[in-house]
């Protein structure tokens, strides 16, 4: 069968631009416990990361998910705002293998993304494992004023070094509210009230299209107000304050 050029076109140009988003679908449906690696990076205090929470919420732990975890290519996901206990086990690069003399634990809040990488540990997807056998990477926020500096367990006399890099880890979806230490200030809860509809941060996702964001990416959803509380008040108050000003001066007009 022949086909005309302008056909061969548009054929290739609905390949280019529907293939990257067929394969950005394929988002990992994680269970709620599991295994999963930890690495930590690098994020300015403050700073407004792909969820487009609050700059105060760095102020607590947070971390990054991998990209096909956390559910969008670009933007917010579905991860955004969700709070996880994440214990460490044992690190993945340690020769003799290293045991921790205690077990330590930390609750994170998602704020941003873990890019996907072919061969890194944010890598995993819905048919493929990282290089430690598992789907998920949590990239945690650290160092961080919320840690403490002797977070990661380590041996320097044996091993040389103090920081592992990778861990092996097991994770729990808890609630934000009652376990993430920033649930108590309502400055760290919620995005940026200037990204409007770029930005969404639940306080603690249920699941449910209410408190839990969609797919930036694959825009299948529109995302649930997450503005943080306190600066939506003060705004929602001035606005009040000029419609009763406005009304109190056009009543003046016409008596």
């Amino acid at each position: 069968m022949a086909y005309d050029l302008p056909f061969c076109l548009t054929f290739i140009c609905l390949l280019v631009i529907c293939f990257p988003l067929s394969t950005f679908a394929q988002w990992i449906d994680y269970p709620p416990d599991g295994l999963a690696t930890l690495t930590h990076y690098t994020i300015p205090q403050d700073f407004v990361a792909s969820c487009g929470c609050t700059p105060a919420s760095t102020h607590y732990p947070t971390a990054a998910l991998s990209q096909m975890a956390y559910g969008s290519s670009t933007s917010y996901g579905p991860a955004c705002g969700r709070c996880f206990n994440l214990t460490l086990m044992n690190p993945i690069v340690a020769n003799p293998p290293f045991t921790p003399p205690v077990t330590k634990s930390i609750v994170i809040k998602i704020i941003d993304l873990c890019p996907l990488s072919q061969d890194g540990w944010c890598s995993g997807t819905k048919s493929k494992t990282n290089s430690a056998g598992h789907q998920l990477n949590f990239d945690l926020a650290y160092p961080s004023s919320s840690i403490p500096d002797d977070f990661f367990p380590s041996d320097v006399a044996v091993y040389g070094y103090k920081d592992f890099g990778v861990w092996n880890i097991s994770y729990q979806t808890v609630s934000c509210l009652d376990d993430w230490t920033g649930s108590k200030n309502k400055a760290a809860l919620g995005s940026e009230l200037a990204l409007g509809a770029s930005g969404c941060c639940p306080a603690n996702p249920t699941g449910s299209s209410n408190d839990t964001c969609p797919s930036f990416s694959d825009k299948n959803g529109i995302p649930p107000d997450t503005t943080t509380k306190s600066h939506a008040t003060d705004t929602l108050g001035t606005i009040h304050t000029y419609h009763v000003f406005f009304a109190l001066s056009l009543l003046l007009v016409l008596l």
